[in-house]
């Protein structure tokens, strides 16, 4: 008697875009990932395209549903959207990765980061936000850019460093040195209707911390760090495993700080999605202890689908 051995596929749902600010970035990463699935993953998982419109409308590989339809479909959501569909995946018992409404708060607010950084005594660079600029309401662009340079100006002094605060490949950061080079980098920024960070620049040493939960034999694995001393590497490992409970990151935590000479260890931003491209620092980071980004992806599905 000859017994056939299936090898049944997982169904990986990859759910972007929704009705919110990061529609286009939600779409372009979660379009990456299921490349990514299909490519490092072929024989193991089933990448299934899990699409929100801007009407709230789902679909599953271009046709519409309704969400509890899922429960047939995928065996794992990676929800690449708004933590508010990953409350509906989780209300329908589906196993989800992806960050909370906590902990996706703090990754988008600085006001909020800030104000937990400062319970676990962590420190980060002084700031100041800037709205969405609006023509009919702020006036000329030129003269708001002075405006709001002027309050910055008050508040700290340079060097600045001056981005978006919503993740986009197409808005570059800025650093400016002195008052008419921060009111152009403001200009450019609010050229692309987004808010605006307008933070000191910290000078020093920058250090990428990426911690996993539940790897390698440890409820928050620490990827190791390279050319610090002893003392550096103690503390940021202290710091990160201590961020990484206290707010929550359930899978995957990236913690990017400067380490200033005099003035000690500032927290920068915090990251709650691996960046899966061939180039980033979490692919230096695994091949340096012998490891591969597939192996951390896998590894939280893993641990998610059982």
């Amino acid at each position: 008697m000859f017994f056939v051995i299936i090898n049944v596929m997982k169904k990986i749902g990859i759910l972007r875009g929704g009705n919110g600010e990061h529609y286009e970035n939600s779409l372009k990463k979660g379009g990456d990932f299921l490349s990514y699935v299909l490519e490092n993953f072929k024989d193991k998982y089933k990448p299934i395209d899990i699409f929100i419109d801007k009407n709230d409308i789902w679909h599953v590989n271009g046709l519409p549903i309704k969400p509890a339809d899922l429960i047939h479909k995928v065996d794992l959501v990676w929800n690449l959207s708004h933590p508010k569909y990953g409350q509906i995946i989780k209300n329908l018992s589906i196993p989800h990765i992806g960050s909370n409404h906590f902990s996706s708060t703090l990754s988008q607010s600085r006001e909020m980061l800030e104000k937990h950084m400062q319970k676990l005594g962590v420190k980060m660079p002084r700031h100041l936000i800037l709205p969405i600029y609006q023509e009919d309401f702020d006036g000329p662009i030129e003269r708001y850019a002075i405006k709001k340079a002027k309050e910055v100006h008050e508040k700290f002094s340079s060097p600045w460093i001056v981005k978006s605060l919503i993740a986009n490949s197409n808005i570059g950061i800025h650093v400016a040195e002195t008052f008419p080079e921060l009111i152009l980098a403001i200009q450019d920024v609010l050229d692309q209707k987004e808010s605006i960070l307008v933070e000191e620049l910290i000078s020093g040493k920058n250090a990428f911390m990426h911690t996993v939960s539940d790897f390698r034999g440890e409820d928050v694995y620490t990827f190791p760090l390279g050319k610090y001393s002893k003392e550096e590497k103690e503390k940021l490992n202290d710091i990160t495993k201590k961020l990484h409970k206290h707010i929550g990151a359930s899978h995957y935590l990236k913690s990017n700080f400067v380490l200033n000479p005099t003035r000690g260890i500032f927290l920068t931003s915090v990251e709650f999605h691996p960046d899966l491209e061939k180039d980033s620092h979490l692919h230096k980071t695994c091949k340096s202890v012998g490891a591969e980004i597939h192996q951390v992806v896998d590894h939280l599905i893993e641990s998610n689908l059982k």
